[in-house]
Order: structure tokens, then sequence, then C-alpha cells
């Protein structure tokens, strides 16, 4: 009935003194599994492996705590959406509580597929076995389909690899899903026959849950070649089935819209779980996220730390690239590949336009960027 392996989930605990952390500690351990009174749990099977066990405690400084909790492998009913709710489903209702890493065996692992591409798939899709990738987003919401389709024309002449509706377009009556969907897989194709790119169009489906399926379907046949999906706002169950149905097939990727709660207040997800292990598990190829010095809060730490989440060992789940954006200007990326080297997508939107009025040169300018960097790691090696 139980098998006797366990997952373990890190989480960091505000606290005024080891007292309060410890009891913080073992509330977790209870709410998180039986939520019952501590002294009604039944002996025998609930106490011995069902409730959360305590396995490390330390206090790391300034009033925070670490700890370490592990459950049976059965109370996530081999379930996405329940493993997430043992991980922080009530304590994400209380403050002071963050989870900041997953451990999670083989046996879980193995349940799910997570990313169909990853790092390695996406580069072969891409024809970019070695360079950093570029990613920018349609904008901006209010342009017709034909201008939407029109600029995702430069922007695949200019060199840009991905070419993604921005997360913000979904089905507005000046550019329905449908025809804008159409048009701009029509036109990076077009693209491409005539430079010999291999760039991807990516379409918004990011929807209510009876719609996801069918608006990625419509974008395969189109010709889409990859799909966009927010999941705090969607569900990442809904993320994962799309990575998962093998009659689509298409990269994903992550988007965060919906997600800033998570990490920026009293309690949440650290961005090494959220943006990287758990957009894994949920079957994202890439997830983007603010970079630093730009338009959002986030650190370099944090960025840093999202890099380490996309990669670290997690049995047979793919390794997947991160993708930087949210104000990112072109005179930046010099820096940011010291930064990131070339495992990465940067995501430029709106900093294209800003280079200059030639948004096809501003690409290629781009492009040019990332391949010097590219020749000259070679060169040193």
């Amino acid at each position: 009935m139980i098998s006797g392996e366990r997952f373990s989930v890190v989480y960091r605990l505000s606290a005024q003194n080891r007292q309060e952390a410890y009891a913080k500690a073992q509330d977790i351990c209870i709410e998180q599994t039986v939520e019952f009174p501590a002294e009604l749990i039944p002996a025998g099977l609930i106490a011995d492996h069902i409730v959360g066990r305590l396995e490390s405690f330390e206090f790391i400084g300034s009033g925070f705590y670490r700890i370490m909790i592990s459950y049976a492998v059965e109370t996530a009913a081999n379930e996405f959406t329940q493993l997430l709710n043992v991980i922080f489903g009530n304590i994400s209702i209380k403050s002071g509580i963050w989870v900041e890493r997953l451990l999670l065996p083989e046996v879980l692992l193995s349940i799910f597929r997570g990313p169909r591409f990853g790092r390695g798939g996406l580069r072969q899709l891409l024809d970019a076995p070695e360079r950093p990738l570029l990613h920018t987003a349609l904008k901006p919401m209010g342009l017709s389909a034909d201008a939407l389709a029109e600029l995702a024309y430069q922007c695949a002449l200019g060199g840009i690899d991905i070419i993604k509706d921005d997360h913000g377009l979904t089905n507005q009556q000046f550019a329905p899903f449908e025809e804008r969907v159409a048009l701009c897989a029509q036109a990076v194709a077009r693209a491409n026959r005539q430079s010999g790119g291999s760039s991807i169009y990516v379409a918004n489906v990011t929807a209510a849950p009876q719609q996801i399926a069918a608006r990625a379907k419509f974008a395969r046949d189109a010709g889409a070649g990859g799909l966009l999906i927010a999941p705090a706002l969607t569900g990442y169950e809904a993320m994962r089935l799309l990575a998962e149905d093998d009659d689509i097939k298409l990269p994903i990727i992550c988007h965060p819209a919906f997600q800033g709660s998570y990490v920026t207040g009293d309690g949440g997800i650290a961005h090494f779980a959220l943006y990287g292990q758990l957009a894994r598990l949920a079957g994202a190829d890439a997830t983007v996220y603010p970079n630093f010095g730009g338009r959002f809060s986030f650190s370099r730490d944090e960025c840093e730390n999202i890099v380490q989440g996309t990669k670290v060992a997690m049995g047979s789940i793919k390794t997947i690239f991160p993708s930087p954006g949210g104000g990112i200007s072109l005179d930046r990326i010099p820096e940011l590949l010291q930064v990131y080297g070339k495992d990465v997508i940067f995501l430029v939107g709106g900093g294209l336009f800003k280079h200059g009025p030639d948004i096809k040169e501003n690409c290629r300018h781009f492009r040019n960027l990332v391949e010097e960097f590219s020749y000259a790691e070679q060169m040193v090696l």
C-alpha cells in the first residue's frame, strides 16, 4: 500500500525565534497532508508515513530558517495538480513560507514527460547548435493581424529565431486568433523561404480550459512552430497536457503572467523552483522571466538562480532554456552575454524598436551581437 518512497521539499521560513520556526515546520507537515488535529492523528500508517516528516532544520541568519520536509509519494496520487497541492497548497495562504527547491525521486519524475524538446531539441529545430537564441514578441496590442504578420515577416528576415505573440494577444477583435495565427505563420514561412532561415512563429494559446486544445491544434495546422502559454492563468496541468499531446508535438514557451505574487510577497515559491523546476516538470521548453535591471524587480542573483533551476539534475526531465526579457535593450546584450553565456534565449520586444526605425536591420544587429559572442568564445576554446 505504501512503497516507502518519499519526495522532499526545501522550504525557507521567517520566524522571530527557533521555537516559532519549529512550530511552523511541524504545522507544514500536518497542513500539507492530513490537515487534522495533531493529537487525534491515528497511530500506524497515517502517523508514520502519510504525515509530512521533518528531515532537516537549520538557522540561516537574519530571522530565516531552512527546513526540508519529506512526503510519501503516494500523497501526490500520480497527479501533477495534487503534487503542487502537497508542495504548497494550504500553506500558500500563510505568510513567511517559501518553497525553495524540489527533490523528487525517479519513481515520481518518471510519471511526467517534462519538456518534449528541451535545450537540445530546440537548438536542432532552430538550426542553432552553439549560439544564444533570439526571441521577440509581436507588439503593440492594437495592431491588425496584417500588421502583426508584416512585423513577424521582418523579424524573421532579420534573423530572430522565435517570434511569438505578445502574451496579451489572444482573440481581440482587432487581431482575431485564427486570422492572426494563420497570417503570422505564413509570413514567417515566407521569410524562411527567402532567407534560408529556421525561424518559428509561436502562437499564444492562453485561454479558457475548453478552448486551449482547439487553439493549439489550429495553430499547429496553420504552421505555427510553437505555443505560448501562461500557466498561472490556465493552470500548470493545461501546459503539461499540451506538452505531452502527441498530436501537437510543438515546443512550449512558459510565460510568467500572473505569477508575480509567488515570488514578490511575504512567502511564495523561489525563482529557482517556480521558473526552473516547476516549468520543466510541467513541460515547458523555455521559461520567460523578467531580467534584472529591466522594468521589473528581479535581482541578478534571482535570475542566476532561475538559470540553475533550468538545468539542475531532475532524472530524465530535460534541461530547458532560460529566456530573460522585460525591458532588455540591445546595448545591454554584450553585458548579458557575459552573465548568461550561450545557453539562453534573449527576449527583446520594445528594445528592438528603440534601436532604430528599421526593424529588420535592428534584428540583424541583434543577431550579429550574439554571433560575434559565439565566435569569440569558440576562438578562446
